[in-house]
């Protein structure tokens, strides 16, 4: 890693006020050297005394006038496009606030050029490490005292990485607030768990005594900060029914949650996308109609009924399959896929049709035609790749929320997986199972959303270019 995108990196960091921030605490000793450098050359600084006198030869000009004119009439412009019943002090407040930006941005621009020609650099924050990481013995000691803000300056030297770390940096934020109102909710809630779990007939002492045990007769405060340090921990505690612990208990659901998830995808993706996409090239065909009313029809029956009436069939009444899961046997997961999978088949079928049908009549797709292209390569390549990504996101959506259980088929089917396990501790209700659950659905349904962005970035080009601006 060359020390120049080190010094490229940290300029980029140090403009934005947030990474600012993560400099500091990341790097402070770095940083904190590189700001006492920065204070002896601004004492020096002649680039501030060249910027001081252009101010004052482009104030003495007619230049800020004609600024202040030109925003002006690029502000009542945007307002008679937008339909805007702007003021006209507002609208001169807007265009004050674009003639300064742009005045301070031909002064920087020109005071560059001329202190360039005088060989004379800007003083800045960068500028100081720029010259202090030059010094090898600096650098060597710089990375041992602050090795955090140089693994995410790593991070951050490439655009995908980049945004991966600031959406897992935003998803902590999010599972701590999520734990914070579930908690809330529990914590107001008017059932009883002592009284849920040792039953009506309990003692006013043995139901002191479960509080106590397990922290509920403390303020809400301390049992709230509690459940901020399990989490930061991976320490859920255990089940106030059984003490089992949790996360033991998630991790042994969460393959078979997975081995159902994927089955139940295998299937939807395999009748959904030809669906579609046949749907989609023969727009209005008796193909198209048929596969949306069934697709209609995969929507509208619930879940339960379909389970049962396959039980019914082909467990009961044929006996090829067995009616309840078994771990380990293949055959057990062919009726819960079909369940699951035909109903996420339907939306995924849906969204392929109309998002190919926006694209398929695009003047790019009559000129891949025009080329003599084979029909099938401007299908799957031209129309199919460019209508992608309302596709990915309903598939990663569905597989988010699949990841994170699906109760009612995994009741009728006897599975016991996650979507389950956390319903059935929910009417205790067995708080520290229900905050797990809630931030494990949380932390699955953000990562599969980054996921997504991802991949965003690979089907098109476009938004990878986008990410390497961001």
């Amino acid at each position: 890693m060359s020390i120049k995108r080190f010094k490229d990196t940290f300029q980029r960091m140090y403009r934005n006020s947030v990474y600012r921030i993560w400099l500091w605490v990341l790097g402070f000793f770095t940083v904190l050297a590189t700001y006492i450098k920065y204070k002896s050359l601004k004492g020096k600084d002649q680039f501030a005394a060249i910027k001081a006198d252009l101010r004052k030869e482009l104030e003495a000009t007619d230049l800020q006038e004609q600024l202040l004119h030109d925003a002006m009439l690029q502000a009542r412009k945007k307002n008679e496009y937008f339909k805007k019943n702007a003021s006209e002090a507002d609208i001169e407040k807007e265009a004050k606030a674009i003639a300064a930006k742009n005045f301070e941005q031909i002064l920087q621009d020109r005071a560059k050029i001329a202190a360039e020609m005088q060989g004379v650099r800007e003083v800045t924050m960068a500028q100081a490490y720029a010259d202090l990481i030059d010094n090898k013995l600096f650098l060597i000691a710089s990375v041992i005292v602050s090795f955090p803000m140089y693994i995410v300056m790593v991070l951050f030297q490439n655009p995908i990485s980049k945004y991966a770390t600031d959406r897992i940096v935003m998803m902590i934020f999010v599972l701590f607030g999520v734990t914070w109102l579930v908690f809330t909710i529990l914590y107001i809630s008017p059932m009883d768990p002592a009284l849920n779990i040792l039953g009506q007939t309990a003692t006013p002492e043995q139901v002191e005594q479960f509080n106590r045990v397990y922290g509920l007769d403390q303020p809400y405060l301390t049992q709230l900060l509690r459940a901020f340090r399990n989490l930061l921990t991976l320490d859920l505690g255990n089940s106030y029914q059984g003490n089992e612990n949790i996360i033991l208990a998630l991790s042994n659901k969460f393959p078979i949650t997975l081995q159902v998830t994927f089955a139940s995808m295998v299937v939807s993706l395999g009748i959904a996308l030809p669906a579609g996409i046949i749907s989609a090239i023969k727009q209005y065909s008796t193909f198209d109609y048929v596969s949306m009313f069934i697709a209609l029809l995969g929507l509208s029956i619930p879940n339960f009924w379909l389970g049962l009436m396959l039980i019914l069939y082909f467990a009961i009444n044929l006996k090829v399959l067995p009616a309840t899961f078994q771990v380990g046997n293949w055959l057990t997961l062919i009726m819960p896929a079909i369940v699951l999978g035909t109903g996420m088949s339907a939306s995924v079928a849906r969204m392929t049709r109309s998002s190919m049908l926006e694209v398929k009549n695009a003047d790019y797709i009559q000129t891949a035609r025009a080329k003599g292209l084979p029909e099938n390569k401007v299908v799957m390549k031209h129309i199919l790749g460019n209508a992608l990504i309302p596709i990915v996101t309903t598939i990663g959506g569905q597989f988010g929320g699949m990841l994170g259980g699906s109760s009612v088929t995994e009741k009728v089917f006897n599975i016991n997986g996650i979507g389950s396990y956390i319903v059935e501790k929910q009417y205790i209700p067995d708080i520290p199972v229900v905050l797990a659950g809630v931030v494990y659905i949380s932390f699955i349904i953000s990562i599969m959303n980054l996921v997504i962005d991802i991949l965003y970035a690979v089907i098109d080009p476009r938004i990878k270019s986008r990410m390497k601006n961001y």
